[in-house]
């Protein structure tokens, strides 16, 4: 069974769940690992892996996603905001628009990571100018971010691969 991972990491967060993924299944036919190219690598399964652009996937793995027909996808992402199933499932709900419904979805996986310091830097300068309480949460979960993804993340994203790719062999 051919691999191909597929990810877009603007921060690293993605690439380091994207590096956990092919530790994990480094003894399986892996054909292709890295960022999205114009032609699709040809393969059997697609880990398809992108940060949280706007409550979606990038641009660049949205065209990935729309190019494959009759296969079977597992989608991981990285997101700013984490700790929320409930938020996960709305932005995979988002991903999913943009699979073929030829292709056989396996399965999901978020986890949280940190965010570019101008992120902070723009909600602190908001906050300034205004009493919105939302703010303050939003400062309070950059800075809890900051260390994600980190060791139980990682975990998590190899057992989660590990029974996807078991239960297809």
């Amino acid at each position: 069974m051919n691999i191909a991972i597929i990810y877009s990491s603007r921060t690293g967060n993605t690439k380091t769940i994207a590096e956990s993924i092919k530790e994990e299944l480094q003894n399986r036919n892996i054909v292709y690992f890295g960022n999205a190219t114009k032609e699709l690598p040809q393969a059997d399964i697609y880990i398809i892996g992108s940060w949280t652009d706007k409550g979606n996937a990038t641009n660049d793995i949205i065209e990935v996603l729309n190019k494959i027909k009759n296969k079977k996808i597992a989608y991981f992402g990285t997101a700013g905001y984490g700790e929320s199933e409930e938020y996960y499932k709305k932005l995979f709900e988002r991903v999913k628009k943009n699979i073929d419904p030829s292709n056989e979805i396996l399965g999901y996986f978020y986890c949280q990571g940190k965010m570019p310091i101008q992120v902070k830097e723009k909600y602190e300068q908001i906050s300034q100018n205004s009493e919105n309480p939302n703010l303050k949460v939003a400062i309070e979960n950059f800075d809890k971010a900051l260390s994600h993804p980190d060791d139980k993340d990682i975990s998590n994203a190899k057992e989660w691969i590990r029974g996807i790719v078991l239960n297809k062999e």
